[in-house]
């Protein structure tokens, strides 16, 4: 993840792709959640490792050496803040739940 700043406009690039997708946000509150979301690094390491492809809860723990319960948390911040979304498939166990980047660059317009 980089983060750049120009001209009043605040750049999170989240994906490594080659697709030139950027989504501007200009609403304060989504912008103040953005912030509270980033300003955990957990929740920054979740983005990192999710960046190429998606990810069930089960490997971001493992992954990060967490818990399942404590990446379950911090997956809901992120979705809540607009960052990823998440999809639910059948497991060995139950239902799992998978997380991935929502975009690609996000423009956060202060």
């Amino acid at each position: 993840m980089e983060i750049t700043e120009s001209s009043g406009l605040l750049e999170i690039e989240l994906k490594n792709e080659e697709e030139d997708v950027v989504t501007v946000i200009d609403n304060d509150s989504l912008i103040e959640e953005i912030a509270k979301a980033l300003s955990s690094k957990t929740r920054r390491d979740i983005l990192n490792f999710i960046r190429d492809e998606p990810k069930d809860v089960s490997a971001i723990a493992s992954a990060l050496n967490m818990t399942e319960a404590n990446i379950s948390a911090q997956i809901k911040k992120l979705e809540s803040s607009s960052l990823i979304t998440c999809d639910y498939s059948s497991g060995l166990h139950g239902v799992r739940k998978i997380s991935k980047l929502k975009h690609k660059v996000v423009l956060l317009k202060l």
